[in-house]
């Protein structure tokens, strides 16, 4: 009897808790008084779960945006005496009375003599996260036209202008429940830093990550190669292990030879749901990023800033959600990567191939791209005094084709040249305003020479003094290279049956092409009508190694939507003109008769004209 009893109580006692609602498992914030101690958990080392204590201070309330709450608390225990508030605790759960009340997700200020930390509520986590809202499209970046290694390099510049403040106005920031607590402090919470763990990189190229990611709270950590490298762009799924609150978990954006990820602590797991941080990765919205186990080497103290040292290790899932107060995902496959190839063939008789796989994303993918290729130049070529790269391969875009790459690089840093060749129309494409694109992969080829090959421009001219209409006259042009040594080229240029009086034949590098079209010819950036077309463009982006020619004649012509249209009749030309106002017609006198270039084994630069009589 006495068994049957206990057994249908255990019963009893089951059906009910599972009729509990998620409120049960959670301690509301309005329930919070000044004066109350929590437990919190987080791995310190290793992977053995630890506990310390949190006495609760008072509540925030109008923090990151209106009616949003951050919980005042002060931790006590285990190293935090000596460490305080230490980066990549961010999501450790603190629980009152066994209920769950949110992540330590905020530090105050630095060089603290206690471990001040802020507490977001947990639901205010799981809120936000449930979010179904798109992924906000990223700003447009304009063609300029025509394109050139400069244009592009300013359309890259465009992708890291943004930040998130702490508060949407710090004066707004209440303070409810604490004794001795004022508005003050909503100016000196900021999250805890996040460590940017970094495998495979030269230290000279964490400076332009530290720029990208200091001003969001990341802390760039050398961390070595992580514990296991993630599935290589196929989203391949590990056996998913037990998930503890409280457990290391990480945000990684690449893999293989080269590796970045993001360690922090989960706050809690709903089956396969999973929440952690307690503030965001980098407010993105809804992401497709692997989500990983990490594993804590040590710790390192600081009076600036403490953190654990960790490394992200084997995908368990992905990071479905980027908010502001938590990143959540599930357990499972990971997402599909973009691999990544770059062969280096040197100079010297060397050559190595790495290989690595990159999150598909609008704002990390160009990032990651660029630091591929620097990293790879700087790692195994010299990085100080001249050197040249010639750089072919392509990027494959799902159902549009590819981005194809040949060009030279020479100078004493050709290698932020090559980079950023390489990765603008990959931004361009990923911030398109037609539709989402998705790069399927990335492959190079490049030849590295430690000797300079750079050319000026030097003199063009023909045989004779005159030219006659209808006919071809060869243009000779000389370059002298970086050496001294004279290269001299012959192009034939046809000379149109129409031409009178005057013509000129230019000769210059793409950047000073484009510099003369601007203010000629007033070019705009190019309005595409399609993916198509964009990529078309990008095709025939102009080139270093390439000097092009124009042939230039007093002719009726027209800027029409920034481009130029040369022998239009009167009748055409009164058409346009008619919609002047539009503001898309400027009439022209000097337009382009012909156009030419001159592949060259030098990067090119220089520009002169020739000014020829057509004889009557």
């Amino acid at each position: 009897m006495i068994a049957r009893l206990v057994v249908c109580t255990c019963a009893l006692l089951f059906v009910v808790a599972s009729g509990l609602d998620g409120q049960s498992r959670t301690f509301p914030v309005d329930e919070l008084k000044a004066g109350m101690v929590g437990v919190g958990r987080t791995v310190f080392q290793g992977d053995r779960l630890e506990e310390f204590e949190v006495h609760i201070l008072g509540v925030l309330r109008n923090v990151i945006g209106p009616r949003r709450n951050l919980i005042l608390a002060r931790l006590v225990g285990g190293p935090l005496a000596n460490t305080g508030v230490i980066a990549g605790m961010s999501g450790s759960p603190v629980y009152i009375d066994g209920r769950l009340v949110g992540a330590v997700s905020y530090s105050l200020g630095q060089f603290s003599k206690e471990p001040i930390a802020g507490i977001t509520p947990i639901g205010e986590m799981t809120e936000a996260a449930t979010f179904a809202a798109p992924r906000r499209p990223a700003a447009r970046v304009e063609l300029q036209m025509p394109l050139t290694p400069e244009s592009l390099r300013a359309s890259l510049r465009q992708a890291f202008t943004w930040a998130r403040p702490f508060a949407d106005s710090p004066a707004d920031i209440q303070v409810f429940g604490g004794t001795g607590l004022n508005a003050g402090l909503g100016t000196l919470l900021r999250p805890i830093a996040t460590p940017l763990t970094l495998g495979g990189f030269d230290p000279g190229v964490i400076d332009p990550i530290a720029s990208a990611f200091n001003d969001q709270g990341f802390v760039p950590v050398m961390a070595g190669s992580a514990v296991a490298a993630l599935a290589q762009g196929n989203g391949a799924a590990s056996a998913p292990q037990p998930l503890r609150p409280g457990d290391p978990v990480g945000v990684a954006l690449m893999s293989g030879d080269l590796e970045i990820g993001a360690p922090g602590t989960v706050t809690d797991v709903e089956g396969t749901r999973v929440y952690a941080f307690g503030h965001p990765f980098y407010g993105l919205g809804p992401t497709q990023f692997p989500m990983t186990r990490a594993y804590v080497h040590t710790l390192l103290p600081s009076f600036a800033n403490s953190m654990k040292i960790a490394s992200t290790g084997e995908v368990i899932g992905t990071v479905q959600q980027d908010r502001a107060t938590t990143i959540a995902g599930t357990l499972g496959p990971g997402p599909a990567l973009v691999p990544v190839r770059i062969s280096l063939t040197s100079d010297r008789g060397t050559k190595k191939t790495f290989n690595m796989a990159m999150v598909n994303d609008q704002l990390f993918t160009p990032l990651l791209a660029y630091l591929s290729i620097v990293n790879t130049l700087a790692s195994y070529e010299r990085q100080n005094g001249a050197a040249s790269y010639i750089v072919r391969g392509s990027a494959s875009v799902r159902k549009y084709g590819n981005v194809a790459f040949e060009d030279l690089f020479s100078g004493d840093q050709p290698s932020i040249g090559a980079a950023a060749y390489v990765v603008a129309p990959i931004n361009v494409l990923l911030r398109n305003a037609f539709e989402d694109v998705e790069l399927e992969r990335l492959d190079l080829e490049i030849d590295a020479s430690e000797q300079p090959r750079s050319a000026t421009l030097e003199r063009v001219w023909i045989d004779g003094n005159r030219v006659k209409a209808g006919t071809k006259v060869d243009l000779k042009v000389l370059l002298r290279t970086y050496r001294g040594e004279e290269i001299t080229r012959t192009v034939a240029v046809d000379i149109p049956p129409s031409a009178r009086g005057q013509v000129s034949i230019m000769v210059a590098d793409g950047t000073r092409l484009s510099q003369w079209e601007a203010r000629e010819l007033q070019v705009q950036p190019l309005q595409t009508r399609d993916l198509n077309q964009m990529l078309r463009v990008l095709n025939n982006a102009r080139k270093n190694n390439r000097l092009y020619i124009r042939l230039l004649g007093r002719d009726q012509g027209a800027v029409v939507k920034g481009e130029s249209l040369s022998s239009l009749p009167p009748s055409v030309l009164a058409v346009l003109e008619s919609d002047r106002n539009g503001g898309s017609f400027r009439p022209l006198q000097n337009a382009v008769l012909g156009e030419w270039d001159i592949a060259t084994e030098h990067a090119v630069n220089g520009s002169r004209t020739l000014s020829l009589p057509i004889e009557e």
